[in-house]
C-alpha cells in the first residue's frame, strides 16, 4: 500500500510545486513599495523659468545612488548637477544647471525603498513650452525581468527552507524526540537547512543587479556585491548565514548526540537544544523583519517584534505538519510516530494558529488601513486569497485532530481497526512467512545438492570431510538470506501499521494540510513584493489631488482637458482604463499624454496604443498620433496639431496581446 501511495504523493507535491510557480509567475514582479507621491515641477507641468533643482517626495523613504535622479533635456543629455539629497522627511532633490533652454525635460528615478524593493519611474515636465524630445525611457520595470523572476524564486525557497528548517525540527525536539533517529526526519530538516543556506547566498548575489541594472551580466558584479553588503538589506542576509552555522551545530547535536544520551542527560540537552534553536529560530525571522514591510511605515518598534512572533509561528505550524506527513509515510516500520507526539502535535498547531490569527490582524490593520484596502488593492485581494486558504487549512486541520482523536499505539491489538484490520495484517504476515519459506526452500535446495555431490564423491573413493551448514559454507547466500528476512519482516510491520484506518485517515488529512500549505506559500511570497494596500491608497490620493488642481489652475501650465474611457479588449487582462490629457486643447500645437491604469487604478503597461483625432463636421481626420512611451503606464506626444476649433472625436486603440485590441473614443470640444 505504501508503495502505491508514494507515486501519488510525489505526483501531487509536484503539481502543488507547479500551481506555486504559476502563481509566482503571475505575481507582478516585485512592485515597488516605495510610490512616488508628489514632485516638483509636477507631472506634465510647463513652468516660465527653468527651475534650480527637481524634488521627489515618496511614500516612505528610500536608499538613494549617485545616478538615482537624473534629469534629461530634449536630446538626452544630463542637466542634473551632483549627486541627489535628502531635502526633508521623504523628500529627495537633484541640483540642475543654470540657463537652460527651453523645451520638454524627463526626470528618471531609480531608489530602493526601505522595506528593500526597488522603485523606478520618469515623468515629464517643460519650460515656456512643450517640445519633441528624443528621450525614450525603457527598463524602468525595477525589479522585473530574468533577474526579478530569479529573484522572486530565491525568496519562494528561501521562506521555505526556513519552515522546514524550524518547523521540522521543533517537532522531532517537541513532539517526537524519538524521531531524532528517523533517517526520512533527519533528511527533511537538513533540506530545509540546505535550501535556506543556499537561497540567502543566491539572494545576496542577484541583490545588487536587482536593485540597479536588472542585467544577469551583473549578478556576478563584484562591485555591486560590495555596495550590497553596506546595506540593510545586504546585513540582513550575511546575518543569516551566520545564523545558519549556529544552526549546523544546532542540528548535527540534535540528530547525532541526542538519542545516545541517558535518561537524565536526555533531559538536560533538551532543555539546552530547546533554549539555543529558539534563539537561533527567533534570530532567522529577525533578519526577515528588520529588512522588509515590518521595518519600515507604522510603529515599526512593535511591528518588527510581531513579524518575528508570526513566521514563528508560521514555522512550527506548517513546518511541523510537513515533518509529522514525512513521518506518518516515511518513518521505520518498527517505530512509527506515535499517538502521543500526534497529540502533541495538534496542541502546538492549535497554538500557532491562534498566533497567527492575532499577529496578522494586526499586520493587516496596518498595511491596509481602511475596509476598501482589501477589495481596491492588488495586496488586498492576495490578502482575502490567503485568508481563505488559511480557513481551508484549519479546516482539514480540524478533520486530522478528529483522527488524532482515534488514534492509538501499539500492533493490531491497539488498533481499532476492527476484524478487516486483522484479516488485511494475517494475510501480510502469510504473504511474508511464504516468502520466506521460499528462501529457506532455496537455501536448502543448494545444500541438498551439495550433500548429494559429496556422496557422489565418497562412492567414487573420494575423500572428504565433515558436511558444512549452507550459512558458513556461503557467507554471502547467508548474508542474503538475513536481508531478506529483515526486508519481509519489514513490508509486514508496514502492512499491519497500513492496516489501521485511523493512521491511514490522520495521512491523507495531512497530505491535504501540506499541499495547501504549499499554495499558501506562494501566496504569501507574492504579498511580500506587493505594494502595501494603505501606500497604494495613499499614491491614488495624491495623484487624485493633483489631477483636481491640475484641472482647476489655468493658463498654458494646466491640462485644459481630460478624457477618460474605459476599455476591454476581450482577452485575458484586457480591461482597464485609458485617459487622455490635452494641454492646452486648443487649436494649434498641444501636448498629449495618455494614460493606461487598471480597474484597481494602477499603471497598466500594455504593448500598443495609438490615438485619432477626427473632426465629422468638417470632414477632417482622423489625425493619426502615435504617441512614444515614457513609463509604466505613460505615453507622450509633443506638438500634436489641431488645424480648427470644433466637437473633435478622440479615438484611443489599445493592444493588450498580439491579438486582442479594441478602439475607445469620446467627443470634446477643442479650441
Amino acid at each position: 500500500m505504501t508503495q502505491t501511495i508514494a507515486p501519488r504523493v510525489r505526483n501531487l507535491v509536484l503539481l502543488l510545486l507547479a500551481v506555486a510557480g504559476a502563481l509566482l509567475a503571475a505575481a507582478a514582479p516585485a512592485s515597488a513599495h516605495a510610490a512616488l507621491t508628489g514632485s516638483d515641477p509636477r507631472q506634465g507641468a510647463v513652468v516660465e523659468r527653468a527651475p534650480a533643482e527637481v524634488s521627489l517626495t515618496f511614500s516612505e523613504k528610500v536608499a538613494l545612488g549617485d545616478d538615482s535622479l537624473r534629469v534629461l533635456d530634449p536630446k538626452g543629455t544630463r542637466v542634473d548637477a551632483g549627486s541627489p539629497t535628502e531635502v526633508s522627511g521623504t523628500t529627495y532633490a537633484v541640483k540642475l544647471h543654470g540657463g537652460l533652454p527651453d523645451g520638454t525635460y524627463t526626470v528618471t528615478y531609480q531608489v530602493v525603498s526601505a522595506d528593500s524593493h526597488p522603485v523606478a519611474g520618469a515623468y515629464t515636465f517643460s519650460i515656456g513650452a512643450p517640445s519633441a524630445t528624443t528621450v525614450t525611457v525603457t527598463g524602468q520595470e525595477a525589479g522585473g525581468g530574468l533577474v526579478g523572476g530569479l529573484y522572486g524564486f530565491g525568496r519562494y525557497v528561501s521562506y521555505a527552507g526556513f519552515i522546514v528548517l524550524v518547523g521540522g525540527a521543533a517537532f522531532v525536539l517537541a513532539c517526537w524526540p524519538a524521531g531524532s533517529g528517523a533517517r526520512a526526519v533527519q533528511r527533511l530538516v537538513v533540506t530545509g537547512w540546505v535550501a535556506l543556506t543556499a537561497a540567502t547566498l543566491w539572494l545576496l548575489l542577484l541583490r545588487g543587479s536587482y536593485t540597479t541594472s536588472g542585467k544577469a551580466g551583473d549578478i556576478l558584479d563584484l562591485d555591486l556585491l560590495g555596495q550590497v553588503l553596506q546595506t540593510k538589506t545586504g546585513a540582513a542576509l550575511v546575518s543569516r548565514l551566520l545564523l545558519l552555522a549556529a544552526a549546523a551545530l544546532f542540528i548535527a547535536v540534535l540528530f547525532g548526540a541526542w538519542d545516545k544520551r541517558e535518561a537524565e542527560e536526555k533531559r538536560d540537552l533538551t532543555f539546552g537544544l530547546a533554549v539555543g534553536g529558539g534563539v537561533v529560530a527567533a534570530g532567522l525571522a529577525a533578519s526577515w523583519a528588520m529588512a522588509e514591510h515590518a521595518s519600515t511605515g507604522l510603529q515599526p518598534g512593535i511591528a518588527m517584534p510581531v513579524d518575528v512572533l508570526h513566521l514563528l509561528a508560521v514555522a512550527a505550524w506548517l513546518g511541523g505538519l510537513t515533518a509529522l506527513l514525512v513521518a506518518l509515510y516515511r518513518a521505520p516500520a518498527g517505530t512509527p510516530v506515535a499517538a502521543s507526539a500526534v497529540r502533541r502535535f495538534s496542541t502546538v498547531a492549535f497554538g500557532s494558529v491562534a498566533t497567527l490569527a492575532a499577529t496578522g490582524v494586526y499586520q493587516s490593520w496596518r498595511q491596509l488601513g481602511s475596509w476598501s484596502a482589501f477589495t481596491d488593492t492588488r495586496y488586498g485581494r492576495l490578502l482575502l486569497v490567503k485568508i481563505g486558504l488559511v480557513a481551508l487549512l484549519v479546516g482539514i486541520a480540524w478533520i486530522s485532530r478528529r483522527w488524532t482523536a482515534r488514534l492509538r499505539d501499539g500492533g493490531r491489538d491497539g488498533r481499532r481497526g476492527g476484524a478487516e484490520a486483522d484479516a488485511y495484517a494475517d494475510d501480510a504476515d502469510a504473504e511474508a512467512e511464504a516468502q520466506v519459506s521460499t528462501a529457506d526452500d532455496t537455501v536448502a535446495a543448494r545444500a541438498g545438492s551439495r550433500e548429494g555431490a559429496v556422496g557422489k564423491a565418497t562412492a567414487d573413493g573420494a575423500e572428504v570431510g565433515p558436511a558444512t551448514p549452507p550459512a558458513a559454507d556461503d557467507p554471502r547466500r547467508a548474508a542474503q538470506l538475513a536481508r531478506q528476512r529483515a526486508a519481509m519482516d519489514a513490508a509486514r510491520q508496514r502492512r499491519e501499521r497500513d492496516a489501521d484506518p485511523d493512521r491511514s485517515g490522520l495521512r491523507r488529512s495531512v497530505l491535504a494540510e501540506a499541499c495547501v500549505a504549499v499554495v499558501l506559500l506562494a501566496v504569501t511570497t507574492a504579498l511580500t513584493q506587493t505594494e502595501p494596500g494603505r501606500t497604494e491608497e495613499a499614491v491614488k490620493a495624491a495623484n487624485s489631488s493633483a489631477a483636481s488642481s491640475s484641472s482647476s489652475s489655468s493658463g498654458v501650465s494646466s491640462g485644459a482637458l481630460t478624457l477618460d474611457m474605459p476599455f476591454d479588449t476581450g482577452g485575458q487582462d484586457g480591461k482597464g482604463v485609458v485617459s487622455i490629457d490635452l494641454d492646452p486643447a486648443r487649436v494649434g500645437a498641444n501636448e498629449m499624454h495618455v494614460y493606461v491604469t487598471r480597474p484597481n487604478g494602477r499603471a497598466f503597461d500594455v504593448p500598443e496604443v495609438k490615438v485619432a483625432f477626427t473632426l465629422e463636421a468638417k470632414d477632417i481626420g482622423p489625425l493619426p498620433v502615435v504617441p512614444d512611451h515614457i513609463t509604466t503606464g505613460h505615453w507622450s506626444a509633443s506638438g500634436v496639431q489641431l488645424p480648427v476649433a470644433g466637437d473633435w472625436k478622440v479615438a484611443v486603440t489599445v493592444r493588450t496581446s498580439d491579438v486582442d485590441q479594441v478602439t475607445v473614443a469620446k467627443n470634446a470640444q477643442i479650441g
